[in-house]
């Protein structure tokens, strides 16, 4: 089973190339800021964690957060929500996501919920089965729209 422990300032190296394969948008600085803590999503706690492979290095991680309001959830109290969730290809099948499903579990706990939440796109066959098999269950589906305003004449 592999360790799950929080992220330091020194996994910045082995862990931006991860959340880089999962979030390609997503930036060094931005790492970093949250690295340094503590982090925070609108407001709120978020952590996130690792899961150590041996000599290796990080084989995954998930950030996980507090949200006031997740799809699916009593509305009248916080959930856990999973933001992000990765394992590398070359170390999945090996209960890594479970472990760090369960460490994200455990966080949210300690902040004092009673549920977790997460979300997926429509096309990602794989997070559907890795969600489906370790407990989650489907709650909605939906298609986001937006439009640019731009200002009347």
């Amino acid at each position: 089973m592999a360790i799950v422990r929080p992220a330091a300032p020194s996994d910045f190296e082995l862990l931006l190339p991860l959340r880089q394969s999962l979030w390609p948008d997503s930036t060094a600085a931005e790492l970093r800021a949250m690295l340094r803590g503590p982090h925070t999503l609108g407001g709120l706690p978020a952590a996130i964690l690792v899961a150590l492979a041996g000599a290796e290095g990080i084989a995954g991680f998930v950030e996980v957060s507090l949200r006031s309001y997740a799809d699916g959830c009593d509305p009248a109290q916080p959930a856990g929500y999973l933001e992000g969730w990765f394992v590398h290809p070359a170390h999945r099948r090996q209960r890594i996501a479970a472990a760090l499903l369960h460490a994200a579990e455990n966080w949210a706990r300690a902040h004092g919920c009673r549920e977790m939440a997460s979300d997926t796109w429509l096309d990602n066959a794989v997070s559907h089965r890795a969600h489906l098999a370790l407990g989650f269950e489907e709650v909605d589906r939906c298609i986001h729209y937006r439009k640019s305003l731009t200002p009347e004449p």
